[in-house]
């Protein structure tokens, strides 16, 4: 009944053209909308600029995060952790504001197991801090934004 009560309200928003002279709505078939009113505006992302980037496989891996010049600061985490969910927007935040002198790589543990058991990780969210492709810091469990910030710095030489 909910469901219902909703789809009628957003069908009610919705503008509709009229149908042509003798045409017929048929149960389950589409109603022609209107297209599109000029000033409407549509919304999109561009990854052109991000610091911050899923990692998609081992030799992704390897390429954008221990072959590259910038440091990399490196999130194991997992769909189903609470602190996870906590830490990965701080942590991008952090990154973020150092303006691309830090990359962040996220690493799903339950997609990429032979990651997470290569760097030794065994709760998440763990964080890395990589430069020159080694590991030179780490902690697990969330930080505040000052703890952050202190880490990132550091890992720059700031």
């Amino acid at each position: 009944m909910a469901q219902r009560l909703v789809l009628q309200r957003l069908l009610s928003l919705t503008p509709r053209t009229p149908l042509p002279q003798g045409q017929q709505i048929l149960p389950g078939s589409l109603v022609p909308r209107a297209p599109p009113a000029p000033h409407s505006r549509a919304f999109g992302t561009s990854a052109g600029c991000s610091s911050t980037f899923n990692v998609q496989d081992g030799s992704d891996f390897q390429d954008r995060v221990v072959n590259n010049p910038k440091p990399v600061v490196v999130d194991f985490h997992a769909q189903w952790c609470g602190p996870c969910k906590i830490l990965g927007p701080r942590l991008e935040k952090m990154v973020a504001k150092q303006e691309g002198k830090v990359l962040m790589a996220k690493v799903d543990i339950d997609d990429h197991t032979d990651l997470a058991i290569e760097y030794e990780v065994s709760a998440v969210p763990t964080v890395l801090a990589m430069k020159n492709g080694d590991v030179v810091d780490k902690f697990v469990g969330v930080k505040d934004e000052d703890q952050l910030e202190a880490f990132i710095k550091k890992l720059i030489g700031a």
